[in-house]
């Protein structure tokens, strides 16, 4: 039998821009990698199993699809790690109004299984105090949709608030960029589309191309308060992941 292992996972300090009382701050949880299908295949692989590394990802391929069919069906499928279930979103001005795309979208609603509860239940949590990086995002507000750190609109404008957030620097990796979760691609917003660039406020436009998926946003910027720019730039990843559809 496969012995189990205590997990743990690190959070760091923010400062809460909206707290009442000084010195409150909210915890973000510090990422140590990101994984996506082919990772955990081998991982499976790894601790010994009968099955190939593509008869694995064939199979969940295969549940996957046909689990996102039959919840496009308007079925309550519960798969994995938990209960999906879709939800639909707007208002209708008459019993009699139709469905119409700009005013109306579906979503899916998800609720983590009783195992991924436990699992939450039953995981260290280590503090490690404040984070070193001075740089703190506090929301991200899609100006298409007015929704704040859920999703992203491709050609649509972004407004990113919080502190020390200025880009500013010499080496090639300053900048603003959309980390793909599954792929850990990097995809660098160009500076022409960044229409603001201060300490609380960037304002920038998404490239009208981005793929569909995951993302979260990255910061690396060598600002410095005395006008000289840091020998290593910092680097501050936003743990809000946001949906490209």
């Amino acid at each position: 039998m496969e012995k189990k292992t205590k997990k743990s996972v690190n959070i760091e300090l923010h400062d809460w821009a909206l707290g009442d009382r000084k010195g409150e701050r909210i915890a973000r949880v510090v990422k140590t990698k990101s994984i996506n299908t082919d990772d955990l295949v081998k991982l499976v692989i790894d601790r010994r199993t009968e099955f190939s590394a593509s008869t694995l990802k064939a199979s969940f391929e295969l549940m996957k699809n046909m689990a996102i069919d039959q919840i496009m069906n308007g079925a309550s499928v519960h798969f994995g790690l938990g209960h999906f279930q879709l939800n639909a979103n707007g208002i209708f001005n008459s019993d009699n109004a139709g469905w119409d795309k700009d005013k109306h979208n579906l979503s899916v609603k998800f609720s983590p299984a009783k195992e991924m509860k436990s699992a939450l239940n039953n995981c260290e949590v280590n503090v490690l105090g404040k984070a070193n990086s001075s740089i703190t995002i506090n929301t991200v507000t899609d100006l298409v949709t007015k929704q704040i750190n859920k999703c992203l609109t491709p050609g649509g404008g972004v407004d990113v608030s919080g502190k020390r957030i200025k880009i500013a620097g010499d080496k090639k990796e300053v900048g603003i960029k959309l980390l793909k979760c599954d792929t850990n691609e990097e995809i660098l917003i160009p500076r022409t589309a960044i229409m603001q660039n201060t300490l609380s406020c960037i304002k920038f436009v998404v490239p009208h191309d981005l793929q569909t998926g995951f993302y979260q946003l990255v910061i690396v910027s060598q600002y410095t308060s005395n006008g000289s720019y840091l020998k290593k730039p910092k680097t501050y990843i936003f743990p809000m992941v946001f949906e490209v559809a």
